[in-house]
């Protein structure tokens, strides 16, 4: 291989890296601890409820995060996205944050908004021991004041960034400990009234039966993501061209601002009442303990389109959810259009009568 070989595949790349950069708008801030928890305070800096829940240090990981800011080590920075009003959003450093709100306590009313009731009364220091046991009232003034002073290095992802590297920012960030699915991602990013929506439909008392998930699914945004499938598979579906984390991140962006809530709230629970009279018990196949979820929003499609249409329903015979054609289609390689259209046809078919064929004997 020549030194010329490389050229060509060199210059793609650093084409490639300009392109994405050029999607990337990044600040960088010095911000003390007294003006984060002004921000706090202010409604500045917004802090998202779902981290919260999924990931909480004990009091010795809060006490070495203080320590640490008294002796002046490095802290790793906050990440933080910037919102059309030009308030921040935290992206990576909801526990960092969380700390000092808990430490300082003041303004008291704080406290709440992180689920505490208590100032933080340090613990299990050995660098500092004389430090075991104070709270931040318990401080002297130079010392209180020496730690609000202290800086935490602040990057901003700005809002002319491309909605979809905020999208990958808040994935790549949050795969350690934190661990949010494609769904809660998006409730962070598009907060609003229609995330509000979806989240609201994923709660209904008939939906909540009809959907049966694992018990690690139980809390991850899966049944909201059902309910975004299914709109964005019956108003959208002729843009889908199989990669479904951007498809439904386009849609649910769009629908923020264009989204037909009557419409919206009258289809859906049309099709949640015809499948919650057909099933006595959840939305499963014979011989499966959970709800088969690429095979019920086809389902939920179809019935949506035929009422649509002003079709009549024929319920399919007992048995016809292990349809052979319906699970083909549902299993498998099932993100491409082909297949996505495959199984929404089928499901339109059983349900104007067609007759369900015995599954293959393995």
């Amino acid at each position: 291989m020549g030194p010329h070989d490389l050229v060509a595949p060199d210059l793609g790349l650093q084409q490639q890296l300009d392109n994405h950069r050029r999607k990337v708008d990044v600040d960088h801030f010095d911000v003390t601890i007294r003006e984060l928890i002004r921000m706090n305070a202010d409604s500045e800096l917004e802090r998202a409820p779902l981290y919260q829940r999924k990931f909480r240090w004990n009091e010795k990981d809060e006490s070495h995060l203080v320590e640490s800011i008294l002796l002046g080590l490095p802290i790793p920075s906050l990440f933080v996205a910037t919102n059309k009003n030009g308030t921040w959003e935290v992206v990576d450093g909801l526990q960092r944050l969380s700390t000092i709100i808990h430490f300082v306590a003041d303004p008291p009313d704080l406290l709440s908004s992180i689920g505490k009731l208590e100032p933080l009364r340090l613990t299990d220091l050995e660098k500092v021991d004389l430090l075991n046991g104070l709270t931040f009232s318990d401080f002297s003034t130079p010392l209180k004041i020496t730690f609000l002073r202290r800086t935490l290095r602040v990057t901003a992802l700005s809002d002319k960034s491309d909605y979809h590297v905020r999208f990958d920012m808040f994935e790549r960030l949050n795969r350690g400990g934190v661990s949010l699915t494609p769904q809660e991602v998006r409730a962070c990013i598009f907060r609003g009234p229609f995330n509000d929506f979806i989240r609201a439909l994923g709660e209904g008392e008939t939906f909540r039966r009809l959907v049966k998930l694992q018990r690690q699914r139980q809390d991850d945004g899966t049944r909201e993501e059902l309910v975004l499938k299914f709109f964005a598979y019956l108003y959208g579906r002729e843009h889908f061209r199989g990669a479904v984390t951007d498809f439904l991140n386009d849609f649910m962006k769009d629908s923020t601002s264009t989204f037909d809530y009557e419409g919206g709230r009258r289809v859906f629970d049309s099709v949640i009442q015809v499948l919650g009279s057909s099933f006595e018990g959840p939305f499963v196949r014979v011989g499966y303990p959970n709800t088969p979820l690429n095979q019920m929003e086809a389902v939920m499609v179809a019935i949506a389109e035929l009422l649509t249409e002003g079709r009549s329903l024929v319920e399919p015979p007992r048995g016809w959810m292990n349809d052979p054609e319906l699970v083909r289609t549902s299993t498998g390689a099932t993100n491409t259009a082909s297949m996505l259209n495959a199984r929404i046809n089928r499901a339109r078919d059983l349900w104007l009568g067609a007759p369900t064929a015995s599954p293959r004997q393995g």
